[in-house]
């Protein structure tokens, strides 16, 4: 039974569709432009209840997880989190997760459903997450267990995000990924969607206790419209919604922050390191601005043509509350910053123009800059 969030019983509460990335939980509370202002300026609190928790512990905890997941994470220390992603054997990715490592567990919070491509020889086919992780155990001395039954995530955003975390006695430092526990759950520091974000895992049955203490508080109720708009904004894809079943970490701006490109010995690692050091991505992830002056919009799997020809694919569609409506797309690398593009199909095509300061920055591959010095 799909999943549905207990706040989607409150007054003034407007439910996603049903088909939507983030069915389940608020979708807004009436006013999401609204909503988006507080969360830039003052403090809001988004429900992302839907999202799946798994906890690892024992004596093995972090040198098993370095062998299965893309980040290095044998050296964590406690107090501390990051991304990670698990990858195919071609590179392409499977799922994405954020850590917490806190009191020996080892907390991973991913996308609702989300697999993994099986390791058995000859496979191929999808599994959940959770059984992918349990075939890799072997006799690693770890605990693998699916906690979304007792945890659940809500996300504070906004500048005032450190006072409401003082109302309730919560120190956190300021540096992206700390991780901290108190008296009603684990606190960990996000550097999106904007500088100022902090999830809160709470216990699942002290939900709505939280929701209320929090909004009680001053905290603006904010849906996970503008969530997705800030996290657009910030250029942070959304697996399955900007990724296809093709991408690579290098594409969407997750080299760095969700995989690591010297450590071995995990799965995808090849393909990881050979883009990273001899070769360039095929696309990259950029922000498009989209004319909105008839408010149609493209959907995420739309092409994004140049002339006649398809350049990329839409991904996250957004209405900003300063930007107006954005995108997120994967393009050709050889796509001009100064092209003149069409996003989406059928009667639902618009005009769309790459943000400029969203494209990566050119990366000089160190394996081509060797070749380079030794030719002279």
């Amino acid at each position: 039974m799909a999943y549905e969030s207990p706040l989607l019983r409150r007054p003034g509460v407007v439910a996603p569709p049903e088909d939507h990335p983030e069915a389940g939980v608020p979708w807004h509370w009436g006013d999401p432009f609204a909503e988006q202002r507080t969360a830039s300026r003052g403090v809001a609190v988004v429900d992302r209840s839907h999202r799946e928790i798994i906890t690892v512990t024992g004596e093995d905890r972090l040198s098993w997880l370095h062998l299965v997941i893309s980040q290095h994470v044998t050296e964590l220390p406690e107090g501390e989190g990051t991304e990670a992603l698990v990858l195919d054997s071609h590179g392409r990715i499977d799922a994405h997760m954020v850590l917490a490592y806190v009191d020996g567990t080892v907390y991973l919070d991913t996308d609702p459903d989300a697999q993994a491509t099986t390791a058995l020889p000859k496979g191929g086919e999808k599994q959940p997450l959770l059984d992918y992780f349990e075939a890799m155990k072997f006799w690693s001395k770890v605990d693998i267990r699916d906690a979304t039954d007792e945890w659940a995530l809500l996300t504070l955003l906004g500048p005032e995000v450190s006072t409401m975390l003082s109302r309730f006695d919560i120190e956190l430092d300021t540096r992206p990924y700390a991780v901290t526990r108190f008296s009603g759950g684990i606190a960990r520091r996000m550097p999106w969607p904007g500088p100022s974000s902090v999830d809160l895992l709470i216990p699942r049955s002290e939900l709505v206790d939280w929701w209320t203490k929090l909004t009680d508080a001053g905290a603006r109720p904010a849906g996970t419209w503008a969530f997705d708009a800030l996290r657009v904004e910030s250029l942070r894809p959304k697996l399955g919604v900007d990724t296809d079943e093709r991408t690579i970490p290098h594409e969407v701006n997750w080299i760095g922050s969700a995989a690591h490109v010297a450590k071995g010995c995990y799965r995808g690692q090849e393909t990881v390191a050979k883009v990273h050091n001899v070769g360039k991505p095929p696309r990259n992830m950029v922000l498009l601005h989209l004319d909105g002056s008839q408010e149609i919009y493209p959907e995420t799997g739309d092409p994004v043509l140049r002339g006649d020809r398809t350049v990329g694919r839409v991904g996250s569609v957004a209405q900003h509350h300063e930007l107006g409506p954005i995108a997120l797309a994967l393009l050709k690398r050889s796509t001009p910053a100064d092209a003149e593009l069409l996003a989406g199909t059928e009667d639902r095509v618009v005009q769309a123009s790459i943000d400029p300061d969203s494209l990566p920055r050119e990366h000089t591959a160190p394996g081509r800059e060797a070749a380079r010095r030794l030719r002279g």
